[in-house]
């Protein structure tokens, strides 16, 4: 990438974030260089000073730290240029390892990735519907399983785990076709609370459509994505979020970013919201109407044997709604991008977005600037992945909310 590139890219991404020479901040200038890398890939210390405003010295300092404590290597010296080869410093893939637990209404999935977010193993298991005792069992078994693949030297870099879970689980036992009461034991349960009393290591819990989202934060290409959008993640329930500043914005409760409440249209009797048309949920009652199981929606994402006649129909009135609410939340944030992913095949996601793409250029939007619209980048592990960014997030990226503030 050219330097001029990078320097665009890199402001766009930290938001002309700077270091600080000064003594004692080490841990966030650490962090500052860890979210660089991890954005940009390999750089030699010369650019990585550069970008930050760090001293040579600083730099320095800090690459020796972070290659001791096993999170940063070098790469292999770029020669060809007058001078001393480039030595690009690139993220450790055995630096650190993080669990991620998704709580889905239809399925539970546990993952254990490296410190790159690739996904080295995983645990599953599809239910009717989620219990705080199931998740917790669950949970504590997968992660005696996937720790016992690591050696000791391994398991003392695990940095922690983090849970993505729909918030308010208790609303939806009508929508799941259970008692009203069935799913009240949320209420009152902590699983966070629960699953890190048997372990010895930090857990995090986010609602499950936020952590998606911070998936393509962390994970996702950086240079494929505007800094503001609003991202859809489809999976039983349709769900979202809301990156401003390359931060994903959760708002006082946790639960900013809830696209699927956004109305879609109105009656004197009803109002129809984004859930009652873009959900999966839809999908399964089309199957079931139909005499057809719906466990093949559930049991792998990428491989789905739904007949396409009721994928067709699906996708067209997903589409309308996802139209609809890109432009509605478009008429208050002039939004990049609007990205859209989910628990389906890449080939159904991808003709779900150009549809989305032709129903919002038919649509009256007189005032309004219609973002890029694009598949997201991560696909059905958002939500476990997400879940994996979160101890990620607090022990090694910058915190550009604490940032702000500052």
């Amino acid at each position: 990438m050219a330097s001029s590139t990078l320097d665009a890219t890199v402001n766009k991404a930290v938001g002309h974030v700077r270091g600080s020479n000064q003594t004692g901040v080490r841990a966030h200038n650490e962090r500052l260089v860890l979210t660089l890398i991890r954005q940009y890939g390999p750089m030699a210390k010369a650019e990585i000073a550069r970008q930050t405003g760090l001293s040579a010295q600083t730099v320095s300092v800090i690459m020796r730290s972070l290659e001791a404590d096993g999170l940063v290597t070098k790469g292999e010296p770029i020669r060809g240029k007058v001078g001393q080869p480039s030595v690009p410093i690139k993220l450790r893939q055995d630096g650190a390892f993080f669990l991620g637990l998704k709580v889905g209404r239809r399925s539970l999935d546990l993952v254990l990735t490296d410190f790159l977010g690739t996904i080295l193993n995983r645990v599953q298991l599809t239910h009717h519907f989620p219990t705080p005792d199931g998740v917790v069992m669950f949970a504590n078994h997968g992660i005696t399983q996937l720790l016992s693949q690591l050696t000791d030297e391994e398991r003392g870099r695990v940095a922690g785990m983090g849970i993505a879970v729909p918030f308010r689980l208790w609303d939806w036992a009508k929508s799941l076709g259970l008692e009203d009461d069935a799913m009240d034991d949320w209420r009152t349960r902590d699983i966070r609370e629960e699953i890190e009393a048997r372990c010895d290591f930090p857990v995090f819990l986010q609602n499950d459509a936020s952590a998606a989202c911070s998936a393509e934060v962390v994970f996702g290409d950086a240079e494929d994505r505007s800094n503001d959008f609003v991202y859809f993640f489809i999976g039983f329930f349709v769900g979202g979020g809301l990156v401003l500043d390359n931060t994903v914005y959760t708002g006082k409760s946790g639960n900013a970013g809830a696209v699927g409440s956004i109305p879609i249209s109105f009656t004197k009797t009803n109002l129809t919201q984004l859930v009652d048309v873009a959900s999966l949920s839809c999908l399964e009652n089309a199957m079931t109407s139909n005499g057809l199981s719906a466990d093949v929606i559930w049991a792998n994402p990428n491989d789905w044997h739904v007949p396409r006649a009721l994928v067709e129909t699906w996708i067209e009135e997903a589409s309308q709604g996802l139209a609809y609410a890109i432009a509605s939340a478009s008429s208050l944030i002039d939004f990049g991008c609007a990205m859209i992913d989910g628990w389906m095949p890449a080939a159904v996601r991808e003709e779900l977005v150009k549809r989305t793409i032709q129903k919002a250029s038919m649509l009256n939007t007189a005032g309004i600037e219609l973002p890029t619209v694009r598949c997201g980048t991560i696909g059905s592990d958002a939500r476990a992945l997400g879940a994996a960014s979160l101890p990620l997030s607090e022990r090694f990226l910058v915190d550009r909310n604490a940032l702000m503030k500052g």
